[in-house]
């Protein structure tokens, strides 16, 4: 019992590098009148708190911010016919919201396909070849972001490094928690060239903190409803079909790590109606999609404790930093060079 605050605080650690970067990478899109990462950690602590009551509590799965939807994001941003036309960005961002949360609901059209028809004979459509390239792809749909690295090559330069240091060379837990290590260790490299008087390619300081001054200590995160137009739809909810893909291969690697298949037990329907609708309740109060995290898979492999309630403590810790803006406050101070090189 003793071990359950720490094992949980890993758990917290290595989500939050890549929860936090989909907010981060958004405001990008939005021009800073994008997602709240306040709003970010409340939902997908909250998230995997559903999902963890819709799967019995027996699935140890950790639902973190969906990269799936990032383009989806930039391609609403950038929408300008229509009621579009003159909008700010951040009067389009309910709109992609809405597109999220039918996206959401696409994963209990898949749910009850399995409960009718059966697991085994979706599964047998869906083998790693299917599933493999649509995560490759996510991967690929994220490389317009990197060019933010441009503005200062050296600390894209020292982030990118850490993060391949840290994955190939890291031990034990440094393995897992890469994107956080590159956040880390760039950071403290941005604070060191920031009080040096060094400054970016255009001239714009390293660091800002104007923000956080400001900040309060405690305070609510700014939720919003979100709205519904065909167009913003159609640009976000056919993502689900890559986000489910997604889906079905962690919960395999889940069962895997285990030694558990929680695709029979409890089912992968429950699991499927837990990430949807931790996704559309998100996207209803202004949060990205949510999906299961492989970064806690690996912290499973790794400490061998396979105890859904080391999940659920460490959602809690993401929900109680929710209401925290003088931390949202700083994590906002990370400079563009740095998330374009994670």
């Amino acid at each position: 019992a003793k071990m359950l605050i720490p094992l949980s605080i890993q758990h917290m650690f290595a989500m939050f590098g890549a929860t936090i970067l989909v907010p981060i990478l958004v405001n990008n899109y939005f021009h800073g009148e994008g997602l709240s990462i306040q709003v970010t950690l409340f939902c997908a602590g909250f998230g995997t708190l559903l999902f963890h009551v819709l799967t019995k509590l027996k699935v140890p799965a950790f639902l973190g911010s969906s990269f799936a939807f990032l383009g989806g994001f930039a391609t609403v941003a950038e929408l300008d016919t229509g009621i579009f036309a003159n909008m700010s960005y951040g009067e389009k961002l309910p709109y992609a919201c809405g597109g999220v949360f039918v996206a959401g609901l696409l994963y209990l059209v898949l749910a009850m396909i399995v409960k009718v028809i059966g697991v085994k004979r979706v599964m047998r459509y869906l083998p790693p070849v299917v599933t493999g390239p649509i995560i490759i792809c996510i991967g690929l749909s994220l490389a317009p972001s990197a060019i933010s690295a441009s503005q200062n090559w050296i600390l894209a330069l020292i982030a990118l490094g850490t993060v391949i240091f840290f994955n190939i060379w890291g031990v034990g837990m440094f393995r897992i928690i890469p994107i956080l290590m590159g956040i880390v260790v760039s950071y403290v490299v941005a604070l060191i060239m920031n009080a040096l008087g060094m400054t970016n390619a255009d001239g714009s300081a390293i660091l800002s903190f104007a923000g956080v001054a400001s900040a309060p200590i405690v305070g609510v995160p700014k939720f919003f409803l979100c709205k519904f137009n065909i167009t913003a739809i159609l640009a976000m909810a056919p993502i689900a079909i890559a986000s489910m893909m997604e889906h079905i291969g962690d919960i395999s690697a889940i069962s895997a790590t285990v030694d558990r298949n929680f695709i029979e037990d409890p089912g992968l329907h429950r699991t499927l109606l837990g990430d949807g609708l931790a996704t559309s309740l998100s996207a209803l109060i202004g949060g990205p999609a949510n999906t299961t995290y492989g970064e806690n898979t690996s912290v499973l492999a790794l400490s061998r404790v396979y105890d859904p309630k080391v999940i659920r403590l460490a959602a809690i810790y993401a929900v109680v930093l929710s209401f925290i803006p003088k931390f949202a406050g700083i994590i906002s101070t990370l400079p563009a060079a740095i998330v374009g090189g994670v």
